[in-house]
């Protein structure tokens, strides 16, 4: 019998937990896993078809992550409505620098997906009804309590307050709980003085599974297809860089003269835009904890680091992170290692630093490249992008970048053969 009440603690059933607990239950199903989570996790919850609302909130999926859901199988499922990106085009307004990304020149269907987060959500939680994950709804984590072995948490309900035990915490409720700031980690922040704007767009014109990466004097701005997974719509996903500034302009206006203010700054190759949707927007820094693990805690996703949205590696990121951290814990349970021993824990963080560094600094790059339009300058970002665009090479580096591809990729399930060493993305 074990000394625990549950193996693993995860605060946090979105995306990031969410994941992370169903890549456990088919890596290591041994683990007794808990989730804990505000959403109820049950068959009546969950609607039995799917429809897609015009203001759905939305996230990329590189290649790679998409090989990750393979091996999770979940893939088959959240394709249904994952609009595949054929094309990615980056330019920077008013000047004539540009490179153009094509799925075919990668022998690939596609170089990435835009997928709503309801709907990845939904096929999540189908998947986790039919494994033996504990799901505590209406729940939070309040604090936790490190013990002999393990950690000694502080669960809270509407009702009533109680504790679980267990080896480890992993901290998955992203960077605005504040549930990090309560158990002591430090987190740096370096604002980038800009606000991302968020709204799905109809234009005139069939996007044609094409993105649109558009650098401006104001900020970068991205139009990802979206809508039908197999017929190419006129719907985009909007991510617009705005000053603070701008941002209370843009908002102030109707949405006709919202539509004219885009149309000004990104062009008319989608035609003319004719509808914006409902509008959200949060402000941009890059977020940081240094040491993002202690005896008996992880934090992972959100809560351990936030990029700019620029280049669509935020989720892909965290993703690569959770299988580096599930592999980690699968090899502890083969060694006899408690989940939350430090040893363990830092390998996953030495793993996931090169990772996170070498993203962090691709994203960061190019706000900086691309950022005040100084003359000199600007001339040499657009001669390095027609440079992209003709140079294979660097080409091709740049889009296995996009893709999340070209790193070191985790295994989470033992190998049948060979030495169990993690395989590398040529």
């Amino acid at each position: 019998m074990s000394q625990f009440d549950t193996d693993l603690i995860i605060a946090g059933g979105g995306l990031a937990g969410a994941t992370l607990a169903l890549a456990l239950a088919r890596a290591v199903p041994s683990l007794r896993v808990t989730v804990v989570e505000a959403f109820p996790l049950s068959a009546e919850a969950l609607p039995e078809d799917y429809q897609p609302s015009y203001d759905a909130r939305s996230t990329a999926l590189a290649w790679g992550s998409r090989l990750i859901f393979e091996e999770l199988g979940l893939w088959r499922r959240l394709s249904e409505h994952a609009t595949p990106i054929r094309h990615i085009h980056v330019s920077d307004r008013g000047r004539f620098g540009a490179t153009r990304l094509n799925a075919d020149e990668h022998q690939q269907d596609a170089l990435g997906y835009v997928a709503d987060n309801r709907w990845m959500g939904l096929c999540l939680m189908r998947e986790l009804l039919d494994t033996e994950v504990q799901w505590q709804a209406h729940t939070e984590v309040v604090d936790m309590t490190p013990i002999a072995g393990g950690v000694d948490v502080a669960l809270k309900t509407a009702d009533d307050s109680h504790r679980m035990t267990a080896q480890c915490l992993v901290v998955a409720d992203g960077g605005r709980s504040g549930l990090r700031e309560r158990l002591g980690f430090q987190v740096r922040h370096r604002s980038y003085g800009q606000n991302a704007l968020i709204a799905n767009v109809s234009t005139s014109e069939s996007h044609q599974f094409s993105a649109f990466e558009r650098f401006t004097d104001a900020g970068p701005m991205a139009l990802l297809p979206h809508g039908a997974a197999n017929r190419a719509g006129q719907q985009s996903a909007l991510v617009w860089t705005l000053t603070d500034e701008m941002l209370e302009e843009v908002l102030a206006l109707p949405d006709a003269d919202k539509c004219r203010r885009l149309q000004e700054r990104f062009g008319w190759r989608l035609g003319r835009f004719a509808r914006i949707g409902e509008c959200s927007h949060y402000p941009l820094k890059l977020s940081t904890v240094d040491e993002p693990v202690r005896p008996g805690v992880a934090l992972v996703g959100n809560a351990a680091h936030a990029l700019h949205p620029v280049a669509g590696q935020g989720f892909n990121l965290a993703l690569r992170g959770l299988m580096t951290l599930v592999e980690q814990f699968r090899l502890a349970v083969e060694q006899g290692q408690s989940l939350g021993d430090l040893q363990v824990l830092s390998r996953y963080q030495q793993l996931h630093r090169q990772d996170w560094q070498q993203t962090a600094q691709f994203s960061d790059s190019l706000i900086r490249l691309f950022g005040p339009s100084l003359t000199p300058l600007a001339v040499a970002r657009d001669a390095g992008l027609v440079g992209l665009d003709l140079v294979p090479g660097a080409k091709r580096w740049f889009a296995r970048k996009a893709m999340g591809l070209g790193g070191r990729r985790a295994v989470i399930h033992k190998p049948k053969t060979g030495t169990g060493e993690p395989a590398s993305h040529d």
